[in-house]
Order: structure tokens, then sequence, then C-alpha cells
């Protein structure tokens, strides 16, 4: 270790910087009957994702219930640990979280003032050593659990200046605003493809919708089919093994996708993904999977969608068909755009079947009623719908490529075998403004000495 940096653990910190490490309130102090629509979040080990806090489906309290558990209180720098299932999976509060509660299920670390700087400590936490030293003394024999001993245990190396330890996270987060900057674009393009689908076929505001006449409610020229009668095929390998094709998985090679892989219309957790070698993949795959080729999801979940926009050498396992269009009848694209749209969500729900988890059959996925446009106006829908997505997975490829330099990074600057100490670098924007703000709040302190 450099002489410049000190070797404690979160406890050792959080106790002379006057910081703590604290459980969220117990399930009898905050119940199920409790959560509501509208209200301040209350963050749970599920909100916890990509060391940030997702919105999406998180719960709410009323004001009187966090007046109540004001202690839970989170504050800016905090950062929240899920105490069961996923362990090592953390995230940092920032101000948009400022005031949230702390979930019963999760811990947090507050770490005071001044030793540590809080952005540093959550990039030092994403080190692979560091989450599977947590996840090793995890305790628990059906499902690990994480305590307050064990995270005060975790063993901190770190700059001694401060100034250094900042230095070392603006670096990384200059990456990490490239990469949120990405995931706004993207998001944007999905806002804007999902409301180019509404205009044309929803609102039925298409280009020349003023001189078309309606016909039973909808345009003269287009019709109502059968799944079945638009498609060349379905390429459907659910249920197939290396074992039961008489081989094995492999380290390397070509991707096995499954449901878990397919998620907002975005290929997930790859690098998770089993893989086949070459001879596997020529016995498994007899139908390869091509350009505008649709993934659909068959169940746990039903219904989740992603398009091919060329060739790939992926493997179809578990719970996953690929739908492949007659391009001569039918876009691919707007295929693709029908079924995430909520008649397409609809036709596939309704002949899902199954008590506890829906499923869809392959037959009865054929018989599904799709909305068919003339071929002039699918057209025309295509080239700016392929433009957003082409975008779209330009951008997630740059974000991918700048994640794994920014990983490669983490591990050099957090251990200190690349030196930031003599160097001038500049704070990213996100930083500056993080900065100001500190600075600000620091100012008010000292008002009354003033």
């Amino acid at each position: 270790m450099m002489k410049s940096w000190v070797e404690k653990t979160i406890g050792q910190i959080c106790d002379l910087s006057g910081g703590e490490v604290k459980t969220g309130p117990f399930g009898s102090q905050l119940h199920q009957s409790d959560y509501q629509e509208s209200g301040t979040p209350v963050v749970m080990p599920t909100n916890i994702i990509n060391g940030k806090i997702d919105v999406d489906k998180i719960a709410r309290v009323s004001e009187n219930h966090v007046n109540r558990l004001f202690k839970h209180k989170l504050s800016v720098g905090d950062i929240i640990y899920g105490r069961r299932g996923d362990i090592g999976r953390q995230a940092l509060i920032r101000k948009e979280n400022k005031n949230w509660l702390c979930g019963t299920g999760c811990l947090r670390i507050s770490l005071g003032n001044g030793l540590v700087d809080p952005k540093f400590l959550h990039n030092y936490l994403m080190l692979n050593g560091v989450v599977s030293w947590i996840q090793n003394q995890a305790i628990g024999a059906t499902m690990p659990n994480l305590n307050t001993k064990i995270l005060r245990s975790v063993s901190v190396k770190f700059p001694s200046e401060i100034k250094h330890q900042k230095k070392i996270v603006a670096i990384l987060s200059a990456y990490d605003d490239l990469i949120e900057n990405n995931t706004r674009r993207i998001a944007l393009l999905e806002r804007m493809a999902e409301e180019l689908y509404k205009e044309w076929f929803v609102r039925m505001r298409f280009p020349g919708h003023e001189q078309t006449r309606f016909v039973k409610g909808i345009p003269e020229g287009w019709s109502v089919k059968e799944l079945e009668q638009i498609i060349d095929d379905i390429i459907d390998y659910r249920g197939v093994t290396p074992g039961k094709l008489g081989g094995d998985w492999s380290e390397h090679g070509c991707p096995a996708l499954s449901a878990l892989n397919v998620k907002n219309g975005r290929l997930i957790k790859l690098d998770q993904s089993k893989h086949v070698d070459e001879k596997m993949f020529e016995k498994w795959m007899r139908k390869k999977l091509k350009k505008f080729d649709i993934l659909l999801t068959s169940e746990a979940p039903l219904g989740e969608l992603y398009i091919l926009l060329k060739d790939e050498k992926y493997v179809l396992s578990q719970r996953l068909f690929s739908i492949r269009a007659n391009s001569d009848l039918i876009s691919p694209l707007y295929l693709y755009s029908y079924l995430q749209s909520q008649s397409g969500q609809y036709e596939l729900t309704s002949k899902g079947t199954g008590s506890t988890v829906s499923g869809i059959r392959q037959a009865l996925l054929r018989q599904i009623h799709i909305l068919t446009p003339s071929k002039p106006v699918m057209e025309k829908f295509d080239e700016q719908m392929l433009s957003f997505l082409s975008q779209k997975e330009t951008l997630i490829l740059a974000s991918k490529i700048l994640s794994q330099t920014r990983d490669r990074l983490l591990t050099r600057l957090i251990s200190g075998k690349l030196s930031v100490e003599d160097r001038d670098i500049a704070f990213p924007p996100s930083m500056l403004e993080d900065e100001m703000v500190q600075q600000a709040v620091a100012q008010k302190a000292l008002e009354p000495v003033l």
C-alpha cells in the first residue's frame, strides 16, 4: 500500500467521523398496509440497481410515517445496502434521493464529515474483491443475510488526503457522466419511438390520414390478421439443453439467451449467460437467428421483446421465442412495435395460461390478432423507427465500452496502482455542482459565527 494511503474498517471510519452503520426500521414499525401510491419513497433492496435507486414501482408513505421514522431518513452521501438476497449490491444516495426513507430490508452507511469521501467509498465497495468478501461473510442457511457487524468490519484502503480521494472520484465520475448522458438519450429515443407508434396507429394520425376513408373503425386498405398469417416462422427451442444434444456448456463461445436476458426492449445480463461452442451451436440452432427477428419471452415474464438489427450467433434457450415476420406482408419493425403496445400486450396476455405464472403456448401465440396497416404507411414508419432503434443500439454499445473502461480504471485507481496525487485533474460538471452545494451548506452553517 502506498505511503499516503491508510487502511481502516468502515466501523472505524464512522466512529472517527461521527458517522454510523444503521439498519432500516423493523418490520413492526413499517407495514405493507402503510404503503400508498403517492408520498415519500421508501428504498427497498429491489430498488437498488447499478449503484443507484430505481424509482420504478418504489413504495411510498405519507408524511406522518416519515415524521414518525425520521431517524431513518436518507441523506446525500449515504450508502444503502440490501440486507437479504443479492448481497453486495449497494447504491449512493444522491440529492434527488434526499429525505427518502431507508426501507425495512436495508442497511445504510452514513460517513459523517471529512475522513472519507462518500463517492470514493461507493466506488471502493464496487471492487470485485470487496463484494466477494461481503458475500462470503453474509450469514444464513437458505438466504444470505447482511448485518451491521459485517459492514462495520469491511476494510477500506484510501488516500489520507480527501483531495486525492476526490481526484480519483473525478476520473470515474467523468465516465459515469458520459454513461448517464447516453442513458438519458436512450430513454428519449425510446419515448420518441413509442410516441411515433401512438400518433400513427393509436390516434390514427399517420401520413395521409386526412384523405383516408375508415371502414368499421380502421383505415381502408388495412386489415386485422392472425399472427400465423403474416409470419414466416416461430423459432422455438425451449426445453433444449446441451445434455439432451450429447454435449455440455462451454466457458466461451456463443451466448445462450433466455427470458432473463430480455427486458424493456434490450438485451441484458449477457455477461451472466451460459455459452456453447461452435459444434453445439450448429446442433442446437438448426434455424439461425437473422436480422429483424423478434425475440419474445413466453413466460416469467410473458411479453418482453427485443428486435435484432443484424444477424447474431445466439442460442435460443429457456422461455424464449423468435418470431420471423414475412416482410412482404408486414414490416418486422411495425410488428415489434405493435407487440410492445398496449393492444399487443393485451393480445399476448389474453392468450396466456397458468394459475401462478402466466405463459403462452406457441399454438396460441399464432392466433393473436395484429392490426396490419397498408404497405406504404409501414414503409414510412420503418424509416423513422429504424433510425431510432439504430441510434439506441449505438448508444448502448458506447455505454458498454465506457463501462468496461471505467471498471478497469476503477481497480487501478482504488487500489492505488495508478497514482493521481501529482496529476492536475479537472472535475466533471456533476462533481462541480456537488462541490458548490457543499460549499453553500458550509457557508450557511458558519453564518451565526461570522
